[in-house]
């Protein structure tokens, strides 16, 4: 039976699959391959790129105008600024492609010599000099996870490449594709053996073009999903195809893995009579999120990096981008972690990375909480807003200054803090929704539990700025409205300089909207 897949490259015999060359603009690639060109094809990790190069792999070679061999450079990444070892890594996964792919022994017989009498500096371009000069048939070279080459052995791979540029295609390869996570441009190389940096164009400024490899569009994900139902006779319902779409926005991991969990790894949906509806998707999303997977986990990690936090960071406190570098702003799109969307601007890929990016900024605050007893909860379990206000307040009177300390993100801690409180309060029984935006001025956060909708909105109140409270209340309305809601809480963290300490100022009132709308104001 074939299966929803999360690892490695797409076989169809044993995975549901869209074709792969479907993905791409086909005519565009063997046009730039027909012109001998050296280009590009990057996209975020997890999207599809080996299955896409594998399969042209495949094609050209039936085809038979070309030879066409696949090698993946990820081997060389640990020799770092060990040239030598890391280009003759580089020439072994070259010369093995070829006897594995083409059953070329004589190239991985060449192969062997080279490793043994050649310097790192000249390997691969010796190979292939060597390799295409006793061939019959045009190469074109596919090489996967250049960008995990570093310093000294990724310029000498793009040095000696574009040394052996001219001799194509008789004494070098027709074409070359360079895939990675990142576009040429964004290499900023820095090696041993240079006193600046190095961009990608200058160290290999014979690329063609580079090209993207997008998500997958709303009909790609239905049409997907509906392999499933093909296979196996088990439907979607309606609600749950488009909520796949919804929360994943076509991305392929992301897509796959709430499809595999919701279709074979969770109980209910193991039983073929049952449609998969809403709620398994839902229940589906949260469990990858609480499990960390290592896709969202590797996300997460890249919070830590500075020009991930000059971007995320007034993203979520909804401030502006201020002096944030282009380059900065590509390399978050290079990832997939944003988008930019016409109208409005940079936004975070989807919902599931929406959720991901102040959950796990959230952790360290979460695990610095003390015990807290559940006081919120009716007798019947059920959750009361009333009870939940005063475990707040007094939560944050008597721990919220030490645990702002905990937070990575020195801008938007109390946010951090707070929603750290709100997952204690959910345990696995609730679920807590988050909407942000540059240039917003505000996050919003929805808490679910059971019958129970609150939604809050979070203000700060900086120096040299006016009181939000205003501004709050009818940004309020808005979003009550959006949820149904004629109630809720707008809370106002004040972080101007010179005030009384948090538990002297940490009250909350009674307010009305514009709209008329009962509020609860907490200023903390």
């Amino acid at each position: 039976m074939r299966f929803f897949n999360t690892e490695g490259p797409n076989r169809p015999q044993d995975h549901y699959s869209l074709p792969p060359l479907s993905r791409w603009d086909l005519e565009e690639i063997l046009a730039l391959i027909d012109q001998k060109k050296y280009f590009l094809l990057h996209a975020p990790r997890q999207t599809g790129k080996t299955t896409c190069l594998l399969a042209l792999m495949a094609q050209l070679n039936r085809e038979g105008r070309y030879r066409a061999v696949y090698a993946n450079l990820e081997v060389a990444q640990p020799y770092r600024e060990q040239v030598d070892k890391a280009m003759r890594a580089v020439v072994e996964q070259i010369s093995r492609g070829a006897r594995d792919q083409l059953n070329d022994q004589d190239a991985a017989d060449l192969g062997r010599e080279i490793v043994q009498t050649s310097g790192g500096g000249t390997a691969v371009n010796e190979f292939l000099t060597r390799w295409c000069a006793g061939s019959n048939q045009p190469l074109v070279l596919l090489l996967d996870e250049v960008d995990a080459l570093i310093g000294d052995t990724l310029i000498s791979l793009l040095r000696q490449l574009r040394a052996g540029y001219p001799q194509r295609p008789d004494a070098f390869p027709q074409t070359v594709i360079l895939c990675g996570v990142r576009d040429l441009r964004d290499y900023r190389i820095h090696a041993s053996s240079e006193h600046e940096p190095i961009t990608g164009g200058s160290a290999f400024n014979i690329k063609a073009e580079s090209l993207r490899l997008g998500d997958f569009n709303a009909d790609e994900v239905r049409t997907l999903l509906l392999e499933h139902t093909q296979e196996t006779g088990q439907p979607f319902t309606p609600e749950a195809l488009d909520q796949v779409w919804t929360l994943t926005q076509g991305q392929p991991w992301l897509v796959n893995a709430l499809a595999y969990r919701a279709c074979f790894k969770r109980r209910e949906g193991r039983d073929r009579t049952q449609p998969i509806a809403l709620e398994q998707i839902d229940r589906a999303k949260e469990d990858m999120i609480l499990e960390r997977v290592t896709h969202l986990d590797q996300l997460a990690h890249k919070l830590q990096e500075p020009r991930v936090r000059r971007v995320i960071e007034p993203m979520l406190a909804g401030t502006n981008l201020s002096e944030v570098p282009e380059d900065d702003i590509q390399y978050l799109l290079d990832l997939g972690l944003c988008r930019q969307i016409s109208g409005h601007g940079l936004i975070i890929a989807n919902p599931i990375y929406r959720e991901v990016l102040p959950r796990a900024l959230a952790f360290t605050p979460q695990a610095s909480l003390p015990a807290i007893s559940p006081s919120w909860l009716a007798p019947d379990g059920s959750l009361d807003p009333e009870r939940l206000l005063k475990a707040f307040l007094a939560f944050w009177r008597q721990h919220g200054e030490p645990l702002l300390k905990s937070a990575p993100y020195h801008e938007i801690a109390p946010h951090l803090v707070l929603m750290a409180f709100l997952h204690r309060v959910t345990n696995g029984s609730g679920t807590l929704e988050r909407e942000y935006a540059i240039g917003s001025g505000r996050m919003d956060l929805c808490l679910r539990y059971g019958a129970v909708t609150l939604a809050m909105e979070l203000k700060v109140w900086r120096d040299g700025r006016p009181d939000p409270l205003s501004e709050g209340l009818v940004q309020l309305d808005g979003y009550l409205a959006g949820l149904g809601l004629d109630r809720g809480w707008l809370i106002v963290f004040d972080r101007r300089s010179g005030q009384p300490p948090i538990e002297e100022r940490t009250a909350s009132a009674i307010q009305h909207s514009p709209a008329g709308r009962s509020i609860i104001l907490v200023r903390a």
